[in-house]
């Protein structure tokens, strides 16, 4: 008789992981089986071989899938549950596939892509280098900080095809499916039987891929979200991260790991080289490759010969002058966009759809409330005739008349994508108008009209961040960006980096080829640092500047976070047990903690309840990691190292 620790997927009391199971048959680690909780049959992972026990054991009641996860992926669990202290079982919820005990039928290699004919890459000065500097390690995460068009998927190609003829296999994750038609095109020019997997797919769909990497004798490549990363493959040469500063690559749910973290550890446990690309790489992930041992890999020219860059101007929307025929899209707009649908050439519409909630602006001089202590914006609370601070709880009068330029006009509005929408259908009656948000369909989203876009039937393309990121479309020769400053309002500490990085983004969707193009940029704070580096592309000058202020309001990287939400039925409840959890922690935690709070959370009032937020900043993460010791089981709420305070 053989005795196993087994790993179930469903919570069965807190504190205890796994339980040990007696088998006829020996099991490998990393092993799937079905095993027996009480009257229940759970799915469970082996996790290692024990003893025999002193007490009965339940045997194992049956295998579910003769061959093993890698156990790498077992250390990874374990250390999943251990970093973000979070339940094992949890944890395996999110790394293995749903559906396990369900039959699937093969469905002929339909998530399988084919390689078409093979091209030739013919790398510039600056690639060959990148190359070169690679080639001297064995293993290690890498930060690639190349500009829009400067060949970064070139290079990725060339680590995978490294990576396969090292017999070694391959994980591309790309955070926006609207990307995924686009690189699996380039890529499947030089590789064969490509796995895709992502959240449009069915359960069996993605359960089949899964199965398929798992039984994979050879060498794959498999592209998809975040949750690619689990992908039961063997032997890892090399993992990818396209667009590594996206916020999407940290999960909102349980356990609340960013990717990035997670493919760094899972390139230590491989041996494999991993690498993080992006045009705007985040402030605390660029601080942190300078203070590693590895060189950062820049690209600062475009790849294509011959590319003129986009002529850029910027509107000043304090100055009403600019917006004479109407009253959210500037004359120098209407009249851009005129001119390249008569050329019968493409346009795009950018809006951050995060800048359209009711925020406090001076209309003449583009002045914005702000938290005098955390250097926030400040949220408008209509109902209350209040402006409040979501970190700290500050709260002040709305101001009748502007603090810098003494006018009264002071405005409290957004604008949506759907109203720009039905505007320009307005002007433009005859084009072919499509809307790319978080509202669309699946029919509609820009991975089923990807298409559309590419071969310029759409004339008019409007869209939010999804828009912003990887796509190259050659018939694109406008952007217009309705109101740049928008996301500026959103009372976050990576607000001015967020808008930044959208805004350099967005720009360089033009300028990649050797037409002229145009981007026209409105704004109501036009000497901004996020827009007035954004404008230029100028990361290093805003990531001086941001780091300079991340210091002095002592947020990351300069500190660790902790977010804390108390959720009740009631205001008042809600209120009354942050306020106790808040005095306990004060009593309890170590002196460096700082408390900040209670506050209301940003959307104070989700699904009929009430949310109230504390957030703790802390010099070492294990302190937060105490204080979650300290936190109820029921009606909290937590998340360890936040990318963002809402």
């Amino acid at each position: 008789m053989h005795y196993y620790e087994v790993a179930p997927n469903n919570i069965i009391r807190a504190g205890s992981e796994s339980f040990t199971y007696a088998s006829t048959d020996p099991l490998l680690v990393g092993q799937i089986v079905l095993v027996e909780v009480g009257k229940k049959q759970i799915i469970g992972l082996v996790l290692r071989e024990v003893s025999e026990p002193s007490y009965a054991t339940k045997p194992v009641i049956s295998i579910i899938e003769q061959a093993p996860i890698p156990t790498q992926l077992v250390k990874l669990a374990l250390w999943l549950s251990g970093y973000y202290v979070t339940p094992l079982a949890v944890v395996l919820q999110t790394t293995l596939p749903n559906g396990l005990l369900k039959k699937r039928r093969p469905q002929n290699q339909a998530n399988s892509i084919t390689k078409r004919d093979r091209t030739n890459i013919l790398f510039n000065k600056e690639q060959s280098e990148t190359i070169a500097t690679l080639a001297k390690y064995d293993d290690g995460t890498f930060l690639l900080q190349g500009i829009t068009g400067s060949g970064k998927t070139e290079i990725y190609i060339n680590i995978a095809k490294q990576a396969i003829t090292d017999n070694k296999s391959v994980i591309i994750i790309i955070p926006e499916i609207a990307l995924t038609s686009q690189i699996i095109s380039e890529l499947s020019n030089h590789f064969s039987d490509i796995l895709a997997t992502h959240s449009k797919m069915t359960e069996a769909a993605r359960h089949l891929v899964w199965a398929e990497a798992l039984n994979s004798q050879t060498p794959r490549i498999i592209i998809g979200p975040r949750s690619a990363l689990f992908a039961p493959l063997k032997n890892i040469g090399a993992i990818i991260i396209d667009e590594a500063h996206e916020p999407s690559l940290k999960q909102d749910q349980a356990p609340k790991y960013s990717a990035l973290r997670v493919a760094t550890m899972l390139g230590r446990f491989h041996n494999a080289k991993v690498i993080f690309g992006s045009a705007t790489p985040s402030v605390a992930d660029r601080f942190l490759a300078e203070r590693s041992m590895r060189p950062i890999l820049k690209l600062t020219s475009l790849a294509r010969t011959g590319s003129i860059k986009p002529i850029v101007t910027l509107v000043d929307m304090t100055k009403r002058s600019n917006f004479s025929n109407h009253r959210f899209l500037s004359n120098e707009l209407i009249n851009q966009i005129t001119k390249t649908i008569q050329l019968g050439k493409q346009v795009l519409i950018f809006h951050n759809r995060r800048g359209s909630t009711s925020t406090t602006l001076c209309k003449d001089c583009g002045w914005m409330a702000q938290c005098p202590k955390c250097f926030l914006p400040l949220t408008l609370h209509a109902d209350k005739h209040r402006l409040s601070c979501h970190i700290c709880g500050y709260n002040s009068d709305i101001p009748t008349s502007c603090p810098n330029c003494h006018s009264t006009d002071i405005i409290h509005k957004g604008i949506g994508t759907k109203l720009i929408e039905s505007e320009l259908r307005k002007l433009f009656p005859d084009t072919n108008i499509a809307r790319f948000d978080a509202d669309n369909t699946n029919d509609e989203a820009i991975n089923s009209r990807y298409d559309d876009l590419y071969s310029g039937v759409i004339d008019i393309a409007i869209g939010t961040q999804v828009v912003a990121k990887g796509l190259d479309l050659p018939h694109l020769r406008t952007i217009g960006v309705i109101q740049a400053d928008a996301g500026l309002a959103i009372p976050d500490f990576n607000t001015n980096e967020r808008t930044f990085q959208l805004l350099a983004q967005v720009i360089g969707r033009v300028g990649r080829n050797e037409h002229e193009t145009q981007v026209i940029v409105q704004s109501y704070q036009p000497t901004h640092p996020s827009i007035k580096y954004g404008l230029t592309q100028d990361y290093e000058s805003f990531y001086d500047h941001t780091l300079n202020e991340r210091k002095k309001g002592l947020f990351p990287p300069f500190t660790h976070l902790l977010k804390l939400t108390c959720i009740y039925k009631t205001e008042a409840d809600a209120i009354k047990n942050s306020k106790k959890l808040a005095q306990e922690l004060r009593d309890k935690a170590d002196k460096s903690v700082r408390i900040l709070g209670p506050a209301p959370a940003f959307y104070e009032r989700q699904h009929d309840t009430y949310r109230w937020q504390l957030i703790l900043k802390s010099p070492k993460r294990e302190y937060l990691i105490d204080i979650l010791k300290l936190v109820p089981a029921t009606h909290w709420q937590s998340e360890l190292d936040p990318t963002s305070l809402l």
